[in-house]
């Protein structure tokens, strides 16, 4: 991978999306780390009208930890996996309580030891409330970082990697957004807007030759 390839495709991300940032919304670490839990299998929109309700509910790792799981799950049910989401949510609010006076760790082994808590979700905490450098890849970064070639395996955790060994530490944060947000507004899973991408001249996607190939034969048509 050409370091002058990676430095040029960032940087006109970073020019197209200044305003990258996370679409959950939280206002503490605490409210960020039940957010992300939630926002697995589910979008972000669809999580921010929950937690809109939800946070003004529960206030404290104490408040979720006390809570009945069949209460909770009720709560959360629109997110989908609402069982298993509710089940994980109240053993890592306890787990909070227990080992961490109720505060959300900003380590990464300590995150990650937490229920329903991977390398993503404590990635996107690391990154955006503790100021920490990290790479969360979420299914947008993951397919941006495919079709762009800056990654190849299969695994989020080894693609986190990838993307590490290519991109200076002190980067991988505010990359990380850029990826997502350029993933959600045009490199889309299905139908990437190509026609309006500022990386199409890097990009050589079998995606979005179809894509192409598809608009071609419908104009010939």
């Amino acid at each position: 991978m050409s370091e002058d390839r990676v430095k040029k495709i960032l940087s006109l991300l970073k020019k197209a999306y200044p305003d990258a940032a996370l679409v959950l919304h939280y206002k503490n670490p605490l409210e960020l780390l039940i957010a992300t839990i939630l926002a697995a299998q589910c979008t972000d929109e669809r999580v921010n009208k929950v937690t809109e309700t939800l946070f003004k509910r529960y206030k404290s790792a104490k408040d979720y930890a006390n809570e009945k799981q069949e209460v909770f799950g009720q709560e959360i049910r629109s997110t989908g996996f609402y069982k298993n989401k509710a089940r994980n949510i109240i053993a890592c609010a306890n787990q909070l309580v227990e080992r961490f006076d109720g505060n959300v760790p900003d380590i990464m082994e300590d995150l990650i030891s937490l229920s329903g808590v991977g390398r993503k979700t404590a990635s996107v905490l690391l990154g955006n409330v503790f100021g920490k450098q990290a790479m969360a890849v979420d299914t947008h970064v993951f397919r941006v970082s495919h079709r762009l070639e800056l990654a190849k395996t299969n695994d989020p955790d080894k693609v986190e990697q990838e993307l590490c060994k290519i991109i200076p530490r002190e980067e991988w944060t505010r990359s990380c957004l850029v990826l997502g947000t350029h993933g959600r507004r045009t490199c889309i899973a299905r139908k990437p807007l190509c026609n309006v991408c500022v990386v199409e001249k890097p990009c050589h996607s079998p995606d979005k030759l179809i894509i192409k190939d598809t608009l071609f034969d419908n104009k010939t048509r």
